[in-house]
């Protein structure tokens, strides 16, 4: 058997146990194997392989990733999921030894997660509301702003991953529902409270996208991005391979409407309005655990790169209510 097939083959091992074992999404494992197939043909080009790799081939890798001009963050994902696989190959008697085990990998201090303000996110509510009541704009355009409108009201809402909101079933918009059942990473569920602001939102896109549905069925055409799909069990359905509004989609309309509010578009997209999310609850005196079982973090160190906001509170109410403090 030739090394790069016995190095596929190890590999798809690896890959089969963090989906049956850890629960790891399609995302996940398709970063997996982008990185360890990366990592095969360096070493096969030196005629080694993943079951008889030495450590040195390894430290080899890495130096040929910063000559590749890879940026810190990415050589140490890659790091991480060499060390992964060969612990792996360990567990399984595979291999006798772990050459990732004394690695080291590139100094990187985790940056802080980009914060829109308060103020911010209300330009954001109040242009898309705006633009859903446009007057002269077509059924199906005023359609799509409602839709842009409910997605940014219930992902400020609920802080909620731009997967977890795209994919949210139809059932999350019940009248009577004041919680609603996300799963998250690794098909793991929780309850994330709505908003009566969201609750609302979902309400007046329902009632847009029912009306819609009547003028298509009198002949207005369908579309891949059309909001009315057909009986649906989405949220938020469209005629593309998932049956619902795409990631992609969704991150292309925010940055459009960023842009028409004057706000930088690099600057904003559905991840930053999670972070927006968190530093705004945190600010106002939510606390950290409360944070990350709504953020769905398995680890709260993950929850944690949030705390320069409570840092900033802290300073905040030490200058302004110790008796102390200069005025």
């Amino acid at each position: 058997m030739g090394s790069k097939n016995s190095d596929a083959k190890l590999i798809g091992l690896f890959l089969d146990m963090l989906a049956a074992e850890q629960g790891a999404g399609d995302n996940t494992i398709d970063a997996y194997r982008r990185d360890l197939t990366d990592l095969s043909e360096f070493l096969g080009r030196s005629g080694q392989t993943l079951a008889k790799a030495e450590t040195q081939a390894l430290r080899d890798y890495l130096a040929d990733l910063d000559t590749r001009g890879f940026k810190s963050s990415s050589v140490a994902r890659r790091l991480s999921a060499t060390r992964h696989l060969f612990r792996f190959l360990l567990n399984e008697r595979i291999r006798s030894d772990d050459p990732a085990a004394i690695l080291s990998g590139p100094k990187r201090g985790r940056g802080l997660p980009k914060v829109l303000s308060i103020s911010d996110v209300d330009r954001l509510l109040t242009r898309a509301k705006e633009l859903a009541a446009v007057p002269e704009a077509s059924a199906q355009q005023r359609l799509r702003a409602i839709r842009l409108y409910c997605l940014l009201e219930v992902l400020y809402a609920t802080g909620l991953r731009v997967s977890e909101l795209v994919a949210l079933p139809l059932s999350a918009s019940r009248r009577d529902t004041s919680m609603i059942v996300v799963r998250g990473k690794g098909g793991k569920e929780r309850l994330v409270p709505l908003n009566q602001a969201s609750r609302q939102a979902m309400v007046d896109y329902l009632a847009a996208m029912q009306g819609l549905k009547g003028e298509k069925n009198k002949g207005a055409p369908a579309s891949k991005d059309n909001p009315a799909s057909p009986a649906s069990k989405w949220l938020f359905p469209s005629f593309g391979e998932s049956g619902h509004l795409t990631r992609q989609h969704f991150a292309r309309d925010l940055k459009e409407l960023a842009a028409s509010t004057g706000l930088a578009p690099r600057l904003v997209s559905p991840h930053v309005l999670r972070h927006a999310f968190a530093s705004h609850l945190l600010h106002n005196g939510a606390d950290l655990r409360i944070v990350q079982t709504l953020l769905g973090h398995t680890d709260i160190s993950t929850t944690q790169i949030y705390t320069h906001v409570v840092e900033e509170r802290l300073k905040s109410l030490v200058r302004d209510l110790h008796p102390l403090a200069e005025k």
